[in-house]
């Protein structure tokens, strides 16, 4: 019998209650007396209801097997699990399975069915948080990149803050929490997390884990219980996983294209605010009210943030760089003493190893290494000798020309191929001075060139800029007029400079040319010709 529909029955019952018998309704409705019958007893169709379970003769003895490997599946990697058919191919070909390949195909989307998980909804008392990082495609300064976006969600209220970033290192999770703390300008009590390298190192046979160092000291320093999902199961943490699905198709649809990485965030920060407004399904108030209660039972802000950075020890080589090795990103932890062969080539593969410069003075000497988001400061002992903006390359090397310029003045013949002054693009009053300086002096006016470079150690740019431009302007080629004038500038004084002591050139003495002098001279050279 086929399905009919809800007109069918009412025609049906409306034709028997007015006197047609069901011989005559079955006969003018072209349907079986058992269908007029049904359709009588129920107002609407009831639908059809297995009696007994089914029985698949030619499958039933191989079900074991089937449900053997599928368990087995979960023991290795996703892509190389058994698909529909190769279950199929492989009961073909070893077990003797004569079936067809539709029957297994439709038992395991039947057992897929039956496994998956059913979710309890919860409750979210306020003042707690989740926190994640999600990935999407944007343009920074022209280059197209993936970044990295930090999100930190107030499940109470559904309040979020978003940050992105080159890369999840470390203290960009730590750098994430500090700014959205900042934005809120309270402290949840609690966040739950996954079991992120960056901040869980290991997951110990008991299940507790143990922190990396820098994000045990953020919590210590914010006095927050960290809790963890369990691994693999992003449900631990669902509110924390949609935003950042929200995230991603709402503000970075299309792909975002910004100057810098900060003017991107100061982007994502008005959206999360503009979000406040929002009354989600539901909900009978905004985010933003519900927001309050959160906010009343968070904790206040310490005294000063944490110092967030990644800081090593290293030592100086001999071409005055020092070495900083950052992993790129996380990867999943291990359990116990159990690791992957997969996560450790991730691991190795994604470690970024760049050199930064130092003064050559600190050359061969241990020195301290901190690693912040946008910048990579070097000290020696208690003094900071060297700051950077920071490489996401792999494998680069990130120079200071100032920091040479003392060894090429005692080298002066490597000017010219000295790899740290390559590429160093220098206003054209700089070549102008050189050239002079040279035409002067020579060998020695390189080296007073240098002399000039190295006042960057003591002034600024900017500077030196515009005292290499009145010296050239006054004619006072020499790295004393130079200095002179850079002092009297950043000391608003009026320069004293003897200008005789400066010419461009050796003076030479031209007389007027006269008549007299020509016929000397032409008498001489017929006198040399008799």
């Amino acid at each position: 019998m086929g399905i009919y529909t809800v007109e069918l029955y009412l025609r049906v019952r409306l034709a028997v209650s007015e006197g047609m018998s069901r011989r005559q309704a079955a006969k003018h409705f072209n349907i079986s007396r058992d269908s007029v019958a049904k359709m009588v007893a129920y107002s609407t169709p009831p639908g059809y209801q297995r009696r007994s379970p089914i029985r698949r003769p030619k499958l039933d003895a191989f079900v074991s097997t089937i449900e053997h490997w599928l368990d087995e599946d979960l023991k290795v990697p996703r892509k190389q699990r058994h698909t529909a058919k190769r279950v199929f191919d492989r009961l073909r070909d070893e077990c003797g399975f004569t079936g067809g390949y539709t029957i297994i195909k439709d038992y395991i989307r039947e057992r897929d069915q039956r496994r998956q998980e059913v979710f309890v909804p919860l409750a979210h008392p306020p003042g707690h948080a989740q926190a994640d990082f999600g990935e999407a495609m944007v343009i920074i300064g022209g280059l197209e990149q993936k970044a990295r976006f930090f999100v930190l969600d107030l499940p109470h209220s559904d309040g979020c803050y978003v940050r992105a970033y080159p890369a999840a290192v470390a203290e960009a999770w730590v750098d994430g929490h500090i700014h959205a703390f900042a934005f809120f300008g309270a402290v949840p009590q609690s966040i739950v997390y996954d079991n992120d390298r960056c901040l869980v190192a290991k997951i110990l046979p008991d299940g507790t884990r143990k922190r990396a160092a820098l994000f045990s000291g953020f919590l210590s320093h914010y006095l927050i219980r960290d809790r963890y999902g369990r691994p693999g199961k992003g449900n631990d943490k669902g509110n924390v996983e949609g935003l950042v699905g929200y995230a991603r198709r709402n503000f970075m649809v299309p792909i975002p294209q910004f100057p810098t990485w900060d003017a991107f965030n100061a982007f994502l920060e008005e959206q999360c605010r503009k979000r406040q407004s929002d009354k989600l399904r539901g909900e009978s108030e905004t985010i933003g009210e519900r927001l309050q209660r959160d906010l009343d039972a968070m904790r206040a802000l310490p005294a000063s943030p944490f110092d967030a950075c990644d800081q090593v020890s290293t030592k100086v080589t001999a071409q005055s760089l020092a070495r900083y090795k950052t992993n790129d990103y996380s990867v999943p932890v291990a359990y116990g003493h159990q690791v992957s062969t997969k996560v450790t080539a991730q691991s190795l593969a994604r470690y970024k190893t760049n050199d930064y410069s130092v003064p050559v003075a600190y050359g061969h000497q241990d020195v301290w290494v901190r690693g912040y988001v946008n910048e990579v400061v070097i000290g020696c002992r208690g003094e900071i000798i060297a700051r950077h903006p920071r490489s996401w390359e792999r494998e680069d090397v990130i120079f200071d020309p100032v920091h040479y310029l003392p060894l090429i003045e005692q080298k002066i013949n490597s000017l010219d191929q000295a790899a740290p002054l390559q590429g160093w693009d220098l206003p054209d009053e700089f070549a102008t001075l050189r050239r002079l300086m040279e035409g002067r002096m020579a060998k020695h006016g390189r080296r007073e060139y240098v002399q000039v470079l190295r006042l960057l150690e003591s002034f600024d740019f900017a500077d030196l800029h515009a005292a290499v431009k009145q010296a050239i302007q006054l004619g006072a080629i020499g790295f004393d007029a130079v200095k002179h004038l850079v002092l009297c500038r950043v000391e608003r004084r009026p320069p004293r400079l003897d200008l005789s002591i400066y010419p461009y050139l050796p003076r030479a003495t031209v007389e007027k040319t006269s008549a007299k002098a020509y016929m000397r001279l032409l008498s001489s050279d017929a006198g040399e010709a008799a």
